[in-house]
């Protein structure tokens, strides 16, 4: 409602109050998309929705290329960097957590990699949190086959792959990844990495092996139980 000293502006006096209200809008405007562009850091937290998984978004920076890195100098220096993070994985492709959609997409997104005449030999390693629609073989062998129909000459490798496709499903996303030195950074396990060459011989070199070939076709958890009943055992 228009107070009485509003209803007796001339028209004048009325289309400059308009200008300063335009006016005033632009500069808060122009305000509000200065303070989103500072907001625009190159690492900013996503909320994953699942427990005990942190997802950092990057600007400007390729995730496989900087994980990659952080690997490498932690293999080489073997020094420990980290208390708290486990594994570090790169994502950089997402789509929708269901067969056709993950079909569609990474026919595209496996090209760079696996499409003639680019080839290689890989594996494809799966994980699915708070997700139970699907299937992990049904996966693998749908994403295989498309690798292979991109290339004939890509061939599946379980124990020293030239390139690892990495498929997380968080609820109803699917990120994918690929990966190199999978298996030479320890599945990127930011803490097994930094172990030394002693310490690594100290394990049963078949059942490493036998551990690396279970996670293509083993869920995670019943991995970590298998590890619980052998410590049992010895």
């Amino acid at each position: 409602k228009l107070s009485d000293l509003e209803e007796r502006l001339s028209g004048s006096d009325r289309e400059e109050d308009e200008d300063d209200v335009e006016a005033a809008v632009k500069k808060e405007v122009g305000q509000i998309r200065a303070s989103t562009e500072q907001k625009l850091r190159r690492f900013q937290s996503v909320e994953s929705g699942a427990n005990n998984v942190v997802f950092i978004r990057t600007q400007g920076i390729e995730p496989e290329n900087l994980v990659h890195h952080i690997l490498k100098d932690m293999h080489t220096t073997k020094k420990r960097k980290t208390r708290v993070i486990l594994r570090m994985l790169p994502i950089s492709g997402t789509c929708k957590a269901f067969m056709e959609d993950m079909k569609k997409y990474t026919e595209t997104f496996f090209e760079p990699w696996f499409k003639a005449p680019n080839k290689g030999t890989f594996q494809i390693v799966y994980k699915a949190r708070n997700n139970s629609h699907m299937s992990r073989e049904e996966v693998i062998k749908e994403l295989a086959g498309i690798v292979g129909s991109l290339n004939p000459e890509n061939k599946v490798d379980l124990n020293n792959p030239q390139y690892t496709v990495v498929v997380e499903i968080i609820k109803t996303v699917c990120c994918l990844s690929v990966v190199r030195d999978y298996v030479l950074f320890r599945k990127y396990n930011l803490q097994e990495v930094v172990k030394s060459s002693k310490e690594d011989g100290q394990q049963n070199p078949s059942s490493l092996t036998e551990e690396q070939n279970s996670e293509v076709v083993k869920a995670e958890t019943e991995e970590k139980s298998s590890k619980e009943v052998k410590e049992e055992n010895k």
